[in-house]
């Protein structure tokens, strides 16, 4: 994994990608934030030794390095997933990647289902903690210690200072900005009645695919992190309805304008 670190940070870095301050994962059908990026380098990661690459059709799969609210920032337009077929440490080497090459805060954005029902298909949600149903763990590896500490404190896995600050723009912009507990699951099914059921009297918020594996790689490496997601679907098990994609890719795509206000607001400040 060192090995294959250095040979992805000395591409990218033999690219110009060299002073990035923030990093950025831009979920499912949340890709517009990259254009607002002034690009100086993009590359898809096919084309970057050691990346994975992205095999949901909603992740275009490309790293963009450039300018955003007057900083430089390193975004990956597009995760990888369990479902995929991925590993733990697939899914989170890109994370490494990005504190190597100096990223010092991480903005995760996905789409996630509503299971408090109190919230509204299309607000978004700031992640303040999250429960693990994934299974596993990216540290629990033979030799992760070389890689950081191998029992990570999860006291507080979102930047407090940062999830403040995303409150208070929020606040200034009029935007609807719940906050709570997410749920990580395997996929890529979504959920039984009795599962949603589950995840409400566990105590979620929401739920979804992605993020915790990133989040704790995160948290490993000692790089302040938050998370929004978009609710893109209501997971009333009294009322459940179908799985509707293009109705989850609408709404993400109507959100995505508030998402990115919030994530280029919160970049100006830091």
């Amino acid at each position: 994994m060192i090995e294959k670190i250095k040979e992805t940070v000395a591409f990218l870095r033999s690219k110009n990608i060299t002073e990035p301050i923030v990093g950025i994962v831009l979920g499912t059908g949340l890709g517009q934030l990259a254009g607002h990026i002034k690009t100086e380098v993009s590359i898809d990661y096919a084309d970057i030794p050691n990346f994975p690459l992205a095999t949901v059709e909603s992740h275009s799969g490309k790293l963009i390095y450039g300018e955003l609210g007057s900083k430089k920032v390193l975004a990956l337009q597009g995760r990888f997933h369990l479902y995929e077929g991925y590993n733990f440490s697939e899914i989170t080497f890109p994370i490494r990647i990005l504190k190597e090459l100096g990223v010092q805060n991480l903005l995760i954005s996905n789409a996630a289902g509503a299971i408090n029902l109190n919230y509204t298909k299309g607000d978004l949600f700031l992640i303040d903690d999250h429960i693990n149903l994934q299974g596993g763990s990216p540290l629990a590896e033979k030799g992760i210690e070389k890689l950081g500490p191998r029992f990570v404190d999860m006291s507080a896995p979102y930047s407090k200072e940062l999830n403040t600050k995303l409150k208070e723009i929020a606040a200034t912009k009029n935007i609807t900005l719940n906050e709570g507990v997410y749920a990580a699951v395997v996929g890529p099914q979504l959920e039984t009645r009795a599962e949603y059921r589950y995840l409400k009297i566990i105590g979620a918020d929401a739920v979804g695919m992605s993020t915790v594996p990133e989040v704790i790689v995160a948290n490993q490496l000692e790089l302040p992190c938050v998370a929004i997601s978009v609710l893109t679907d209501a997971c009333d098990p009294d009322n459940l309805l179908p799985i509707n994609i293009p109705e989850i890719m609408e709404l993400a795509g109507k959100a995505e304008p508030k998402l990115n206000i919030l994530f280029t607001e919160l970049i100006k400040s830091l």
